[in-house]
């Protein structure tokens, strides 16, 4: 099939949580795309991309759930990643735009990475756009009202995945540290920081924007806090912040 008669997949990427913290540009997409996917919920509820972009959305278009294992399995994720192509590939085939809604910036840690690489791999005649979106440390920094890194400050991000050496290793050479996804780890993280004393100069923000977001503005009173899966911990190593 010529690439002039598919439709185009476009990854939009609509922040952490607040409804208007989403761009133009994304705004008119999922308002004017006849398909609009997003991850699916869990125990049939909503996912929050879904809730995020529900205002946008028209009622002739169609709403597509894709479902994404929260695993570590490669093969249970490629076979997920698969699903959720074929399921997209239909409308492509068709002419049809599809919009990938996904939390946060679609560039950065994000599902539609996978499925826009799957999609392609199969289909390589797919033409993929990526629109950027405010990511959760973005919206943390400016929530705390704290710039997240200044002048020749080293900012060091680890997602969900970082191994405790990788925490060490990060706090002795960046001035500011974002740990994303913080809630599993958080009682051996605060153990490192009381070591370091850095347990002052570091915040904790839940649900970031969202109307139930919570801050912990420091952590020395905080030995264990239970914690969602959206949580994510910033730590200023270096120059100290008010």
């Amino acid at each position: 099939m010529e690439p002039s008669k598919l439709g185009q997949l476009w990854g939009v990427g609509v922040g952490p949580g607040d409804p208007e913290l989403i761009t133009l540009k994304a705004a008119r997409l999922l308002k004017t795309r006849p398909v609009v996917a997003f991850p699916a919920g869990r125990n049939n509820q909503p996912g929050m991309a879904q809730n995020i972009v529900a205002a946008w959305l028209q009622p002739d278009q169609v709403q597509l759930p894709l479902y994404f294992p929260y695993v570590q399995d490669a093969t249970l994720l490629e076979a997920a990643w698969k699903t959720a192509a074929d399921q997209v590939w239909p409308y492509l085939a068709r002419g049809e735009d599809v919009v990938f809604a996904t939390e946060g910036d679609a560039s950065f840690y994000s599902t539609f990475t996978y499925l826009a690489q799957t999609l392609q791999h199969h289909h390589p005649e797919v033409v993929v756009h990526t629109v950027p979106g405010v990511c959760s440390p973005l919206a943390a920094a400016a929530i705390l009202g704290e710039p997240l890194a200044l002048q020749a400050q080293r900012l060091t991000v680890l997602p969900a995945l970082y191994t405790l050496t990788d925490l060490d290793v990060a706090l002795d050479h960046a001035d500011v540290v974002v740990l994303m996804k913080v809630a599993t780890v958080y009682p051996t993280v605060w153990k490192i920081l009381q070591r370091r004393q850095l347990l002052h100069r570091s915040r904790v923000i839940v649900r970031a924007s969202q109307f139930n977001q919570e801050i912990y503005r420091t952590l020395e009173n905080y030995p264990t806090l239970q914690l969602p899966y959206f949580s994510l911990l910033i730590t200023h190593c270096g120059q100290s912040i008010r």
